[in-house]
């Protein structure tokens, strides 16, 4: 059987990768999507090829054969970016952690080297795959040698391959002719400068007559156009060259061995440390031989798992204890507990509830308990009277950029132990193609079953004994990045505060959402109707490329921008269309009704509990500046600007004998950068209680305070609310659909009027350059790695960050501290009334009737007093027989 060899281009497949992937960084701020990317090609290719031999090859970073040569050309090629940069030695230790065979060499290219290595494989009988981006390649093609060009896309990976025959029908020339080709219209992605004026069309229909740069030149007064004849007469000596540049050699001196080549086992226990060192959480379920034990200290954690046979065995002393929980919604089904030396599993018992309360209540308060993510079990701490330490609400602070903080990520950022998770313990029970992620859910499993026991006993182990030996490392970790406090004071009480929220829940009137949703229906049939009859046919609204044929060319409307999949009608191009057609209009407000529909009047329905009410979970880990967010469902986003939308909130009701009581911070994100900047004319006005937006456009605009126009007063309101989200000029612009030029004076105008904002943004940007991160004013940390970015979109994107999260942040934090104060009133004034929802900048509190004018009182001080500034803190309070008319 004929042999395989699979050749890769290192240097082309990772800047595919790095251009193709957004970016990813680690918790060090290394960056890895072109390593990320370039394994997810490798994987492919080696999955799809089931070659016997791999090799990737490397440029060397001195000057190649044809740079020494021809160096005016390829050695002004465009530097490669620093993140890109810094990647190219991490690929080659994994590559070499994964025994595949790397080549790179002083004087040649790596295209020079799969060049050599492709035609001695296949003179020695193989067939070769060649991998790359660079159409170079294509000159090596033939029967036995095929060249892949893989591009990479966010959803995934397509590769493009060429034989001979194909590239002669996909450019028109043979593989030879392809330095031919380059000669002619050169390749600005490689600086080939080729002819100026002969672009791929010409140059094809010279090479089709005259096969090669030379013929085409001794019969240049044949070659047409004029253009392109006068242009290679002047410019041979470029079309020469620029063939050279793109000749590859074949003949190079190599140290090539097909037996360092061979394929063996590619996921060895140094590849698995390295993937989880680079987070690669996505690619460690290959590892499937390596997860159990990967490093000696995780198989030492093994032997510390006992089974409690006995109550004693719970009875700890150390200073440090972790737990950890399996639980559902009929309670606690396992758990287990541990010191930094042992951890004791406790299976599925009737009386595991009043075992773990026992165990909490048995805690001195000298000791620490620690586990992770413990909000849906903190009713059993709040039972046994006990404070729990939350691993993950820690590691949150100490970087905010990650997307999951459970024990494998501890172990691994501060422990350094890769030890397995969850999805890798099923897998070792059910295999790759198996049961995943369920293990652990399911109430009633078999504890004959030995594996599975065992894989549940594992798992509940290793995060107690992760949680005991971490849980110093993060309270020291917090204390030298001065966030103790934080998280002491705001962070771990707004755990149980949430807690209690989600539990109380908030209550639907079945029948109002029902007949929302009816009404949205009648509304979406009557739009539909208006639509056909104005496009003049039925076609499906839905679909963005029958919308874009009618928009575009049956209608024939302007901003027609094609993509591959057809014409685009997104909400941008629609609002450029509003004016020209009175059928967009309507599609615009159909989308409205539509989403309206599926995501509230339809899909609240399913959140409905069996006691009538919705329990929305409250997400304190997700958001960067540390604004919370909700799920299950997203009450954040319940819609305001519409009326229509507005609406939704008539269904949430209070219970019988309550009221609806909603207080709402007033501008408190300008209040706060009043603060923080020290604008004294800012500062003043709300002193003042003056109406700042009026204020604001009397400045900017120029006009006296009482002859601002309405108009004026809603551009200053988006240049106010625009300056704290670091808007530009073409954002205003498009805001207020006026020219970049126009917008560029408001913001002008108002830097002006207000100098210390402008000066406070200034630094709060040269700060995150020279740090990598700003604070709030309560020390949150928020790292911006983008910041320095030699990218200019992303640098651009990292300076806006860096003044507004500073401003977001605070207010996120001032809302957090108002949320744990309300809470703890109400608890401590024995009150019946309860904090059911945040949403913002708003609070919105369930009130027994005969309790509203104290909640009222309550609320408006705790709000006001959450912060110290040097501008008041304004709270407006409603109250409703439906959130509607709370707010």
């Amino acid at each position: 059987m004929t042999k395989k060899l699979v050749l890769i281009d290192g240097n082309s497949i990772v800047n595919r990768a790095f251009y193709g992937l957004p970016d990813l960084t680690t918790t060090d701020g290394t960056h890895t999507n072109g390593v990320l990317g370039f394994l997810n090609i490798l994987f492919k290719i080696l999955e799809e090829e089931k070659p016997d031999y791999v090799t990737v090859a490397f440029d060397v970073k001195h000057p190649t054969f044809r740079h020494e040569m021809y160096g005016e050309y390829k050695g002004t090629r465009k530097g490669m970016p620093d993140e890109l940069r810094e990647q190219i030695p991490l690929l080659k230790e994994m590559l070499d952690a994964m025994h595949i065979q790397r080549m790179e060499k002083p004087g040649y290219e790596a295209d020079d080297i799969l060049g050599t290595i492709a035609k001695k494989a296949e003179a020695d009988g193989y067939i070769v795959s060649l991998v790359s981006g660079d159409r170079d390649l294509l000159q090596l093609a033939d029967e036995k040698i095929k060249v892949r060009i893989p591009k990479t896309k966010r959803t995934g990976t397509e590769i493009e391959d060429y034989y001979a025959q194909d590239v002669v029908e996909k450019y028109g020339v043979t593989p030879a002719q392809i330095i031919d080709l380059k000669g002619l219209m050169g390749d600005a992605s490689d600086n080939i400068p080729g002819v100026p004026g002969i672009g791929e069309k010409t140059a094809v229909k010279i090479l089709t007559q005259f096969p090669t740069v030379e013929e085409a030149y001794a019969h240049v007064e044949e070659i047409m156009p004029k253009k392109a004849k006068e242009s290679l007469k002047e410019h041979y000596d470029l079309a020469q060259l620029s063939k050279k540049l793109a000749t590859i050699k074949t003949d190079c001196e190599l140290d090539f061995s097909y037996e360092r080549a061979e394929i063996g086992n590619l996921f060895t226990k140094e590849a698995y440390l390295l993937c989880k060192k680079l987070e690669f959480k996505s690619l460690l379920g290959r590892f499937s031989d390596v997860t159990e034990a990967p490093l000696e200290e995780v198989g030492q954690l093994e032997t510390k798992m006992v089974t409690m046979f006995d109550k004693k065995e719970l009875q700890l002393k150390e200073e440090y204890i972790g737990i950890a929980c399996e639980y559902n919604e009929a309670g606690l089904l396992a758990f287990a507990v541990a010191t930094k030396e042992k951890a004791v599993f406790v299976p599925e018992k009737e009386e595991n509830e009043t075992l773990f309360v026992e165990f909490l209540a048995g805690m001195t308060a000298k000791q620490t308990i620690a586990g992770f993510d413990v909000k849906p079990f903190v009713g059993f701490f709040k039972q046994a009277e006990q404070i729990v330490q939350d691993l993950s609400v820690a590691a949150y602070l100490l970087n905010p950029l990650k997307d999951s903080y459970t024990y494998e990520d501890i172990a691994r950022d501060y422990l350094k132990l890769p030890v397995p998770d969850k999805k890798t313990l099923s897998q070792a029970v059910y295999g790759m193609a198996g049961k995943q992620l369920t293990l652990f859910e399911d109430t009633a499993l078999d504890e004959e079953k030995e594996a599975e026991h065992e894989a549940r006993k594992k798992y509940l182990c290793y995060e107690a004994l992760v949680a005991a030996k971490a849980a110093p490392i993060l309270a020291e970790q917090l204390r030298q990045e001065a966030m103790a406090d934080l998280y002491e004071n705001m962070e771990l009480p707004l755990v149980t505060t949430l807690y209690e929220m989600e539990k109380e829940g908030i209550a639907v009137h079945k029948e109002a959402l029902y007949e929302y949703g009816e009404n949205l229906a009648v509304g979406i049939a009557a739009l539909e109707k208006d639509i056909y009859e104005a496009a003049g046919e039925t076609f499906n609204i839905n679909s963005p490329k029958q919308l874009g044929v009618i928009l575009f060319e049956k209608l024939k409307l302007p901003y027609a921008k094609k993509t591959k999949t057809g014409y685009s009608t997104s909400a941008d191009i629609l609002e450029k269309l509003r004016l020209e057609d009175p059928i967009v209009g309507k599609i615009l407000e159909y989308r409205q009704l539509t989403k309206l529909k599926s995501t509230y009047a339809d899909g609240l329905a399913g959140f409905i509990g069996t006691d009538g009410r919705i329990h929305s979970k409250f997400n304190q880990m997700i958001t960067a500046t540390g604004r919370l967010s909700s799920t299950e469902p997203n009450l954040q986003n319940i819609p305001i600007r519409l009326e229509l939308g507005r609406q939704i909130r008539k269904v949430f009701i209070p219970k019988p004998g309550y009221v609806f009581v909603d207080a709402d911070y007033s501008q408190i994100e300008l209040r706060i950068l009043a603060h923080m900047s020290g604008d004294e004319q800012l500062i003043q006005a709300y002193k003042e209680a003056q109406d700042i937006h009026r204020i604001t456009a009397a400045k900017v605009f120029n006009t006296p305070f009482e002859e601002v126009t309405d108009k004026q007063r809603s551009n200053a309101k988006a240049v106010n609310f625009g300056i704290v989200y670091g808007i530009s000029s073409f954002g205003l612009g498009h805001n207020l659909d006026i020219s970049r030029k126009e917008a560029e004076e408001y913001i002008h105008q108002y830097f002006a009027t207000y100098p210390r904002v402008k000066q406070y943004l200034d630094e709060l940007v040269k700060n995150a350059k020279e740090q990598g991160f700003v604070t709030t004013l309560y020390g949150r940390k928020r790292p911006i790695p983008e910041i320095t970015s030699s990218n200019f979109m992303q640098r651009s994107f990292g300076e806006r960050i860096a003044m507004n999260s500073p401003i977001q942040g605070t207010a996120a934090d001032i809302m957090k501290i108002a949320m744990n104060r309300v809470h703890d009133r109400l608890k401590q004034e024995q009150l019946q009334s309860r904090l059911i929802l945040q949403i913002h900048d708003e609070l919105l509190i369930e009130a027994k009737e005969e309790e509203v004018e104290q909640v009222k009182a309550l609320l408006v001080e705790e709000m006001k007093q959450a912060a110290d500034l040097s501008v008041p803190l304004e709270v407006d309070v409603k109250t409703g027989m439906n959130w509607y008319e709370a707010k």
